[in-house]
C-alpha cells in the first residue's frame, strides 16, 4: 500500500477489513449495498480511499459521525484503523443499518444509528462521507461537526454548506477523486449563535 501513498497495516486490521469484503459479498446477493464486488476495484475504491482519509485525520481520540455509511465505507475501515476514535455510523436504510451492526459486531469502537443525518442529535469531532450529495450533507454537516472530511468526485462542495475548504487533495491512483477537508466558517459559526439565542 505504501506505493500508493497509504500506511502498511497490521496483519490483524488486514484481516478484520477482509472480513468485512467477504460478508459483504454474501449479503450483497439479497440486499445491493455496492455495484463493485470485484476484489481489486473494491480494494482501490472502497478501501484505499477509506485508508487514505483515516490517515488524514488528526491524532489523538475522536468523535466522529459517518454520514450515509451504507456498506460501511469510509466509516468501519476508519474505525478498524483508528481504535482510539469512537465512530457512529448515520444510515437512513434500515437493512443496510442492520448489515452495518452485523458487520460491525467485532468492531468495539463502532455504534450504528438507523437514522437520517439531520434527525441525528448530539455533537461531533468530526463528520465524513462519501458518495453522499452535497445536498444530502446540507441541513446536518455543520450542525453535528465542526470539521468535515469528504470523499468526493470533481464538483466543488457549495458554500451553503457553511464550511471553509483546505485545498482538494487528490488521491493518488485515481483520477477526479478527492478528499476534502474544510472547517465551519466564523460566519457559520456565529450564524447558530444567533439562532440559540432567539430560541
Amino acid at each position: 500500500m505504501c506505493e500508493l501513498g497509504l500506511p502498511e497495516l497490521p496483519l490483524a486490521k488486514l484481516v478484520a477489513l477482509e472480513v468485512h469484503y467477504n460478508l459483504l459479498l454474501r449479503w450483497n446477493t439479497v440486499l445491493n449495498l455496492t455495484g463493485i464486488t470485484d476484489l481489486d476495484t473494491a480494494v482501490e475504491r472502497h478501501y484505499c480511499e477509506s485508508i487514505f482519509l483515516a490517515s488524514h485525520l488528526p491524532a489523538g481520540p475522536l468523535r466522529l459521525a459517518d454520514i450515509g455509511s451504507g456498506a460501511g465505507f469510509p466509516g468501519l475501515p476508519i474505525a478498524v484503523l483508528r481504535p482510539d476514535c469512537m465512530v457512529t455510523l448515520i444510515e437512513s436504510h434500515q437493512r443496510k443499518s442492520v448489515f452495518l451492526r452485523e458487520a460491525s459486531r467485532e468492531v468495539p469502537n463502532i455504534q450504528v444509528l438507523c437514522n437520517r443525518a439531520e434527525d441525528v442529535s448530539g455533537r461531533f469531532d468530526v463528520c465524513t462521507s462519501r458518495a453522499v450529495s452535497y445536498l444530502g450533507l446540507g441541513s446536518s454537516l455543520a450542525r453535528l461537526a465542526p470539521a468535515a472530511f469528504l470523499l468526493t468526485g470533481g464538483e466543488s462542495p457549495p458554500d451553503s454548506l457553511g464550511f471553509v475548504w483546505n485545498l482538494p487533495i487528490p488521491l493518488p491512483w485515481a483520477t477526479q477523486r478527492f478528499l476534502r477537508i474544510g472547517f465551519v466558517s466564523r460566519e457559520t459559526v456565529s450564524g447558530e449563535t444567533e439562532k440559540s439565542s432567539l430560541n
